[in-house]
């Protein structure tokens, strides 16, 4: 085997990232020069020998946004290639659908696409990958994948959330949601319910009717909490909602309740572990505790707004 064909052995690509496991295909690209069509090079390739995968965790295309895209499309080309797998004799997306689904509504004949020999669990990691680091998944798009890697291909809850620089109680979080009935995850999918709304509703005792009410009323996370944790009180006699944890050196005023709701949906937003810190003449902090420096690149990249 010679040393270019090497390097264009894939290889298992749990845990690298996105950024590592398409960095083999930047990589493969410069391998390739002076190959001609070589696998690994950028190529044209008709949009009609192109197929999405049957699998790919997103399953809502926010119309406004691709439509904005097909446009951008039509006036410049697709800038970024797809990345796409042999499949029998054309061609599966591996990561992409939404340039491909945009160049279609832009009406091109051919897009630029790279291909690459991924297996079943490269692929559905890597579309994983980039639609949570991209384009954001819903919650029960994203608990989907995560339960399919985690069934299908052995992979871990821990092993999870380092692939996608997240904290593990985030990935755990998420798979719970699984657990609620089809209804509420379908309204989470719509985005009638945020995460923080469903992780509330798993511990009501009548989930389908509270979530009518969120609904109907509009009613905020924090409200739903403490519906929920309203009903449990008169359900069993236990006592008020535990205490504000204390943080040395920073005293909370009241409202310490609200506190922690905005802690718990700024870790649903961020995958990672917030701690806020507010003081009684209304300054404080915000503390991100991260394990991995890719965790801290996904926050910089996140809070400044660039696409990785």
């Amino acid at each position: 085997m010679s040393d270019a064909t090497a390097r264009r052995t894939p290889r298992s690509g749990l845990g690298r990232g996105l950024n590592a496991l398409l960095g083999d295909v930047a990589k493969d690209q410069h391998d390739a020069a002076g190959e001609g069509p070589a696998r690994g090079a950028v190529r044209m390739i008709p949009v009609s020998a192109i197929a999405p995968h049957p699998d790919q965790p997103r399953r809502h295309f926010d119309e406004t946004a691709l439509a904005e895209l097909a446009e951008s499309i039509a006036a410049r080309g697709v800038i970024q290639p797809i990345i796409v797998r042999p499949h029998g004799h054309d061609y599966q997306i591996v990561a992409g659908e939404r340039r491909w689904r945009a160049a279609q509504r832009a009406r091109l004949h051919e897009v630029p696409v790279v291909v690459r020999d991924y297996s079943d669990s490269e692929t559905l990691q890597i579309a994983l990958l980039e639609n949570i680091q991209r384009q954001d998944l819903n919650a029960i798009e994203e608990a989907q994948a995560y339960q399919r890697l985690v069934e299908e291909f052995g992979h871990t809850q821990e092993a999870l959330a380092k692939a996608v620089h997240k904290s593990r109680s985030h990935v755990a979080n998420l798979l719970r949601l699984l657990d609620l009935p089809p209804s509420i995850q379908t309204r989470v999918v719509e985005g009638a319910l945020s995460m923080g709304h469903a992780r509330a509703i798993l511990s009501a005792a009548e989930p389908e009717a509270l979530a009518d009410q969120i609904v109907a009323q509009g009613l905020s996370v924090r409200q739903t909490e403490k519906l929920v944790a309203d009903a449990r009180r008169g359900q069993d006699g236990s006592a008020t909602e535990r205490p504000r944890r204390a943080t040395s050196g920073s005293p909370h005023v009241s409202g310490g309740a609200d506190i922690e709701a905005l802690e718990r949906q700024l870790a649903d937003l961020l995958g990672l572990k917030v701690r806020i810190s507010f003081h009684p003449d209304g300054h404080g902090a915000i503390t991100l505790d991260y394990s991995t420096l890719e965790q801290l690149d996904m926050v910089c990249q996140r809070l400044s707004g660039e696409r990785i």
